[in-house]
């Protein structure tokens, strides 16, 4: 069942709504997908934060243990991944070539044993 929507969720910063916009406009989502969608979205609004405070604060800080790289540097790589994994899962058609959907499954979803 594809749902037509095209309000973002609340709480939603600029880079969240920007993309479930341009996702929203194209494409007709499931329930499902738009929950994927959303947590999309969350993530992109998390790495633009993330990605302020290492501008700031520069890729390494300083500890107590010596210098060491900024966590939020850590954290928008781990994001980055989450947010290409999240990307996948949606099998958005690629730009450059009409129909065609990223051919590799998530990784982390098999099918059932035995069936």
């Amino acid at each position: 069942m594809s749902v037509r929507t095209s309000k973002a969720p609340a709480g939603l910063d600029a880079a969240g709504r920007a993309l479930w916009a341009a996702v929203t406009r194209d494409y007709e989502l499931s329930a499902h997908e738009l929950a994927i969608l959303t947590e999309a979205a969350r993530t992109v609004d998390l790495l633009t934060r993330l990605e302020a405070e290492v501008v700031e604060h520069g890729a390494v800080v300083e500890s107590p243990q010596g210098r060491k790289a900024n966590p939020a540097a850590v954290e928008a790589r781990q994001q980055r991944l989450t947010l290409a994994r999240l990307v996948a899962a949606l099998r958005i058609p690629l730009d450059d070539a009409e129909g065609r959907t990223q051919a590799r499954p998530v990784r982390g979803v098999y099918g059932v044993r035995g069936a």
